[in-house]
Formats: C-alpha cells, sequence, structure tokens
C-alpha cells in the first residue's frame, strides 16, 4: 500500500512539475499549489477558495496536505492547465478582461464563474451578456456633493457610441451623456467600500470627472465593465480601421498606475505641504481632497525623458515649505518642479518607480496634444 502511495506522489510532482502548469490556470499567480480534481488544473490557494464555492463544479484539494489516490492524479494528467484551457477558454471575445492575481476578488470570482460554471467561452459566436451593444439597468451612484449612494438608470449603446445616466426612471433627458472613447473603467472596492465598486471616469472639458457606482450583484457589475469595454473595441474599430485588434484591446480600460496620498506643496515651494490623494492615471497625476471627490483640485501631466520629464528621489536642497512627512520627491517638467512627500520610504520608492515607468515610455501623438494642452491652461 506504502508503494502505490510513493507511485501516486511521484506521479502527482511530475504532473505538477509540467511547465503548462508552474501558473495558476485562472489568475496567473507562480507557483499555484491547489488543484480541483474534478476540472483538472492547478490553481493558487485565492482561487481555490472561489473555486470551493462552487462546489456543483469544482473539488479542490491541496497538493501539499491532501491524499491524492491514483484516479485522481491520472484524471490531473490527462487535464492539466493547457487542456482544460483549451476548453473552457476556447472563444474568450478579445474585449473580455482576464484578471490577474493582482485584480479585486469580484473580478476574478466572475472570471472562473464565468468560464467554468456558465461556460461563457467554450462555444463560438454565444450571445453574452455584455457583447450585446447595448446594455441599460440601476447602478447605485454616490451623490457628488452628498456623498449618498442613489439609484440611476445607466444607459450604454454602441450605435450612439456614448454612456448615459438619468436621475429619474422615467426621466426623457440624460443627466449627462459622455462619449464612449473619453471613459475609463477601474474596480475600487476598497475606496469606494463596496466589494463591488466601480470608478468610472472620463473628461469633460479636458478635465476628469469621477463617477462612483456598485450593485449589489457581482456578476452584473462585471458585465457592465466588460460591456463598456466591448462597446470601446466596437468603437475603436471603426475609428482606427488598421490598428491591429490587439492594439485596440491595449485601448481599453486601464487600471492606475498608483494611488495613495502624499503632500505637496505649490509653485513657489514656500508654502506648506498640504496632504493630498494622488491618483497617476498614465499621464496624468490628478489630486483631490479626498479620494472620492467628483473632480481633482489640479493635475500634472507627466510626459517623457526625452521631452525633458524626469524624476528625482529628495526634495531640492533649501526647501522651505513645512512638511510633517520626511520621503520626499520631485517631478522635473520642462516648466517646473513639482515637490511631493511620502510618509513611508517604501511609498516614496513605489512612486518613484511608478512616475519612471511612465516616463521611460515614448509619448504618442495624442499625448503630444494632452501636453500643449496643459502647457496653454498653465
Amino acid at each position: 500500500m506504502a508503494g502505490g502511495n510513493e507511485r501516486s506522489m511521484k506521479a502527482l510532482k511530475e504532473v505538477w512539475g509540467r511547465a503548462e502548469n508552474s501558473l495558476c490556470a485562472d489568475c496567473g499567480k507562480p507557483d499555484p499549489d491547489w488543484a480541483s480534481s474534478t476540472l483538472g488544473v492547478f490553481i493558487c490557494l485565492s482561487c481555490s477558495g472561489i473555486h470551493r464555492n462552487i462546489p456543483s463544479i469544482s473539488k479542490v484539494k491541496s497538493l501539499k496536505m491532501d491524499h491524492w489516490d491514483d484516479a485522481q492524479v491520472q484524471f490531473l494528467a490527462k487535464h492539466g492547465n493547457a487542456v482544460t484551457k483549451a476548453t473552457y477558454e476556447a472563444h474568450i471575445p478579445i474585449y473580455y478582461y482576464q484578471p490577474t492575481y493582482n485584480d479585486c476578488h469580484v473580478l476574478r470570482e466572475q472570471w472562473i464563474r464565468a468560464k467554468y460554471e456558465r461556460k461563457e467561452f467554450t462555444e463560438p459566436g454565444k450571445q453574452l451578456p455584455y457583447s450585446a451593444g447595448v446594455k441599460e439597468g440601476i447602478l447605485w451612484k454616490r451623490g457628488r456633493d452628498n456623498g449618498q449612494f442613489l439609484p440611476r438608470k445607466f444607459l450604454l449603446s454602441e450605435r450612439e457610441g456614448c454612456l448615459k445616466y438619468f436621475t429619474k426612471q422615467d426621466a426623457k433627458e440624460p443627466k449627462i451623456c459622455v462619449k464612449i472613447d473619453v471613459i475609463n473603467a477601474t474596480f475600487q472596492p476598497a475606496k469606494i467600500g463596496n466589494p463591488n465598486g466601480l470608478q468610472i471616469t472620463y473628461l469633460k472639458d479636458n478635465k476628469t470627472r469621477n463617477i462612483f457606482v456598485y450593485h449589489e450583484s457581482g456578476k452584473e457589475i462585471v458585465d457592465w465593465f466588460n460591456a463598456i469595454r466591448s462597446v470601446q473595441f466596437h468603437y475603436l474599430k471603426v475609428a482606427f480601421p488598421i490598428a491591429s485588434d490587439n492594439e485596440i484591446k491595449n485601448r481599453l480600460t486601464r487600471n492606475f498606475l498608483k494611488e495613495g496620498y502624499m503632500e505637496k506643496t505649490g509653485p513657489k515651494q514656500r508654502e506648506a505641504f498640504k496632504k493630498r490623494w494622488f491618483t497617476l492615471d498614465h499621464r496624468r497625476l490628478m489630486y483631490f481632497k479626498d479620494p472620492l471627490d467628483a473632480f481633482a483640485k489640479g493635475e500634472v501631466f507627466v510626459g517623457s525623458k526625452e521631452n525633458g520629464y524626469s524624476v528625482q528621489k529628495g526634495l531640492p536642497v533649501g526647501t522651505q515649505g513645512n512638511f510633517s512627512w520626511h520621503y520626499g520627491l520631485t517631478i522635473v517638467t520642462p516648466d517646473r518642479e513639482y515637490l511631493f512627500t511620502c510618509e513611508t520610504e517604501t511609498d516614496q520608492l513605489d512612486w518613484i518607480a511608478a512616475f519612471t515607468s511612465v516616463i521611460n515610455q515614448a509619448m504618442t501623438p495624442q499625448e503630444y496634444a494632452i501636453e500643449a494642452y496643459f502647457k496653454f491652461k498653465s
């Protein structure tokens, strides 16, 4: 009997050690040490918790701590991540957002349920709730001034190329109508205080406007998110007919590169430093008094090193403004220097890394136009 166990363990280690099984099948996290004995995929601890909530579809076991019998090991050997993905991920729409281990729980859970429970990607041309080119429904929206979440009707239309919301169910005219190409959407559960919290941003008069929404259903909010990406994708296909699908995919919704508190001083660099919430959305560094403000108090354009932009650790010698945080950094632009302080050295280094990643990228023609606007405004 002991020999049989040894054989099973050896066979399990061989399957587990295959290159195709070196990343979690669902989120891509390295070195997964759990597996589904019914689906045949190798997954990480976090995704195994989601699988455990779908017991009719997936039975999960630890590869290190649980016993695997011969039949289960043979099943894993016959399947594995590559074979299972070929079935359950055969026809994913190019615009569909496939989350990674860095993404929030609702995105990862709905991705796993979409694959294995609802089998959304097993057949070509399947009509999906986010692929129709139109979506209408109620989302709870945070009031711009009172901070209260109230139900609002939203309408997304590919034909009109816009997202609208209405303050009343029977309202004829929308409160806003936003062109689809200026919209970004990113999940913000911690900031919004709801596990299904979604931040929708758009440009209004070249300023960023924030809308914070949620839905009680995780599936519904993720459907909205992918519907926005679907409509954006088809709009951009028409607008940029020679661009490849992958180029267009890279222009859909994006996560913010970094967010958090820093202190900042004014242009004279003698004013007291004030604590502000900062959001780095690619080349736009926005700062807010409160993380849930509808509009930024100010924005800084972060260009490329070829155009005279850089980030430096520390503050210039002789900086006079009072500051309570002591880990400084300086953004150098062709026109002026922006001074910030961080609470910890880790924050400082993380911000410097985020700015460096942007500054090291060449600017696109559209970004030159944005830079020109910022210079004209100042």
